[in-house]
């Protein structure tokens, strides 16, 4: 059945047309019955550690879009909750944690996380089942040195500068969370691999804010070792890699981390990105913002893509996440553009 999963041929390096779509998260609060069963859930982690909630919202955008991926329905920082970081969500405020001292980073404890996360394992078992035989199914975690940015700092930051300080004043220790996250991601990617996940994808969203020689320690270092890890586990693993705002760190992204694709933000110059695919395939890399204007702007952002990156291997995709004033006749909109 897999070779029916356009975007796992695109993975393969084959050219499709139309090509494969799915959003960065498409599953949220753009959806009423997103919002309705979140209501029902009572917090964003019940929904994340209950294979019930996650499933159907997994399923949601699928049913109502017909997108040929679905991705996990999760957090990025269910591994730092999986070494009891005390995380919690704050609404209007995002994610909070209890920050990391470098003292405590030697005594962080990755026993419990086979036994807490194994409610996401078992909703991407139950997902593959329920899926249609022709989508894709995606897992996915966070990249060390983004998960890293909210532990050190408790919290998201404009430019994560709690984060980059700590790694110039305590290298050895940062080297130490960074591998530790790392052996942590791809021990879960894993998982998510044999529990029936077809691919799965690193999300770097703060690779953007790092320096050429913090990029190649925080941003290269840790995602090599996972794709390492992956694949001494599962060969024919197939990873798309996600830094956000790396810019022209990206020309040596794909050779330097192994990872298949190498996902685009909307900040990317189509001459820079067409290089990019010439080594393999590409996933973006539309402005969220143009989803949510619609009409001749969602049009033209679109077109300038297809034209662009359409005759190579592309899976199309925002440049982020979407966000949740974007308008759902404007998501139907640009299936029908792509497709037709």
């Amino acid at each position: 059945m897999t070779e029916q999963r356009k975007l796992l041929r695109v993975l393969n390096g084959e050219t499709v047309s139309p090509p494969p779509v799915w959003l960065m998260r498409q599953a949220g609060r753009y959806l009423p019955e997103y919002r309705e069963l979140r209501a029902k859930a009572g917090g964003f982690l019940d929904l994340c550690y209950d294979p019930d909630f996650a499933t159907e919202v997994t399923l949601q955008p699928i049913r109502r879009f017909g997108f040929d991926a679905a991705i996990l329905f999760s957090d990025i920082l269910v591994i730092p909750d999986a070494l009891d970081r005390d995380l919690h969500f704050v609404a209007g405020e995002g994610p909070k944690l209890t920050p990391i001292r470098e003292d405590e980073i030697a005594s962080l404890d990755p026993s419990r996380a086979e036994t807490h996360l194994a409610p996401v394992i078992a909703t991407v078992a139950r997902l593959r089942e329920e899926l249609p035989a022709e989508t894709t199914l995606i897992g996915f975690c966070g990249a060390p040195w983004t998960v890293a940015t909210y532990m050190i700092a408790g919290h998201g930051t404009p430019d994560q500068a709690p984060a980059r300080l700590f790694g110039y004043r305590h290298p050895e220790e940062m080297e130490t969370l960074l591998y530790l996250l790392a052996e942590m991601s791809a021990d879960y990617l894993i998982r998510q691999l044999t529990a029936g996940a077809d691919c799965v994808q690193i999300f770097d969203s703060w690779s953007g804010v790092l320096d050429e020689a913090s990029f190649e320690a925080y941003a290269i270092g840790p995602v090599r070792r996972m794709v390492e890890k992956v694949r001494a586990a599962k060969p024919d693993a197939r990873i798309i890699g996600f830094a956000k705002g790396a810019g022209a760190f990206l020309s040596t992204y794909r050779q330097k981390t192994g990872v298949d694709a190498v996902g685009l933000d909307w900040q990317l110059p189509m001459d820079f990105a067409r290089g990019l695919q010439a080594e393999g395939p590409v996933q973006g890399n539309l402005d969220p913002l143009r989803l949510i204007a619609g009409g001749r702007a969602l049009e033209e952002g679109i077109d300038r893509i297809l034209e662009n990156l359409g005759s190579g291997p592309l899976i199309f995709n925002l440049g982020h996440g979407i966000t949740p004033d974007a308008p759902i006749a404007h998501v139907e909109a640009l299936l029908k553009r792509i497709r037709g």
